[in-house]
Order: structure tokens, then C-alpha cells, then sequence
């Protein structure tokens, strides 16, 4: 992978559900990045109207789509992570569309640092190989959990499920070129100014940062 100021294009930014990695996103772009989130991405996608619906509902069924024409993402997790051939059939239909508007974006950068925040980046070659660098925010698992319980409303049961279907821990930060630690400790202050470090080593001054 490249490195020195200047020379980073684009940053693979990953981690576990409840690490902070959207956070982590949103102080990457106040340091003028240009942020192509493919979780949004897919939500957008199977939002009402969502390009993925027809190909969704022809593949699961017309009752995967709720009453409110979006697809019922409850549903489609418990049979996602219960059925791995279900979930090969979900991910064949998403993943070109997700890739596909992700390109669209990312052509709207406009010269600024690209940061794909993909979840499932240490599952994929191809997104490891599509980017510069590879940032991982990292937590422990309890602490995954317990986030995701207080913002969701999820049972513990059914966090760790998610959590099992991720990549474990230590697969995500052997391919990271760096790792933000988020534990219980970490604040808000601690992550800008790991995230600012992090930025000025890897990236230095940017048009269209934000001002602190």
C-alpha cells in the first residue's frame, strides 16, 4: 500500500457493529474527506422505491417488502444470519448495486481523500485492494453489545449474531495500517485527536476541512 502525505487516495475505514465507526467517519470528514458509506448505501437501496427492491422481492418473495415499501430488514436479518445460502442470495443482489452507486460517489470527490466505510472490508479483496489504507476501529465485544442494545433496542441474543457474522477482531486488524482503539474510556475528545493525528500523518492539510 502507498504511503507519505499526499500519495493517500483513499482509506478503507472498518469495524464491528457498535465500534464507533461511524463516529470515527464523521471526524474524517470534518478534516475535509469524502465519505462513501455503504451501509447508508444499502439502506438507500431498500428504502421505499429502492433500486434493490424488485430483484429483492423476485428472489425472497413480495412479503419481504412491508407495508411501508421498504424491504423488512428485521425480517431479511433473521433469515440472513440463519440461512447461509439465504445470505449468499441477499449479498448477490446488493453487493453489485452498492458497488456500482459507491463508484458514483466516489466520482463526486472532487480531489478529496476518499474514506469507504465498509463493514465488511475484511471479508473483501476486492474492497482491500481498492483502497490506500486500511483503518480499523476496535472495541471489545462486550462493549459492541452493550452499544448496540442502548441504541437499538436488539436483545443481547440477537447483537451476537450480527457480531458472529462479522469478521472476528483479530482478522479485521491484521489487514489494518492502523487501528482506533474506542473502549469504554474513550471520549468524543480522545477519538478527534486520534483521528487528527491519524489524518496529519497520513493525509496533512485538505481543502474543505471543516474548521475545528
Amino acid at each position: 500500500m502507498t504511503g507519505g502525505i499526499g500519495r493517500i487516495g483513499s482509506i478503507g475505514l472498518t469495524g464491528g457493529i457498535g465500534s464507533g465507526k461511524s463516529t470515527v467517519a464523521s471526524l474524517l470528514v470534518r478534516h475535509g474527506a469524502w465519505l462513501v458509506d455503504t451501509d447508508a448505501i444499502a439502506r438507500q437501496l431498500t428504502a421505499p422505491g429502492g433500486a434493490a427492491l424488485p430483484a429483492l422481492a423476485a428472489e425472497f418473495g413480495a412479503d419481504m417488502v412491508g407495508a411501508d415499501g421498504a424491504l423488512d430488514r428485521d425480517r431479511m436479518r433473521a433469515l440472513a444470519f440463519g440461512d447461509a445460502s439465504a445470505k449468499a442470495r441477499l449479498e448477490a443482489v446488493l453487493h453489485p448495486l452498492i458497488g456500482a452507486e459507491a463508484d458514483a460517489q466516489a466520482a463526486r470527490a472532487d480531489g478529496r481523500t476518499l474514506v469507504f466505510d465498509v463493514p465488511l472490508l475484511a471479508e473483501s479483496t476486492r474492497w482491500r485492494r481498492r483502497v490506500d489504507r486500511v483503518l480499523v476501529v476496535d472495541c471489545p465485544q462486550a462493549l459492541q453489545v452493550q452499544r448496540v442494545m442502548q441504541r437499538s433496542g436488539w436483545p443481547a441474543e440477537a447483537v451476537e449474531r450480527v457480531i458472529a457474522q462479522q469478521a472476528p477482531r483479530a482478522r479485521r486488524r491484521a489487514i489494518a495500517d492502523a487501528v482506533i482503539h474506542n473502549g469504554e474510556t474513550t471520549h468524543l475528545d480522545d477519538l478527534a485527536s486520534l483521528v487528527a493525528s491519524l489524518w496529519g500523518a497520513w493525509i496533512g492539510p485538505q481543502r474543505n476541512a471543516v474548521e475545528q
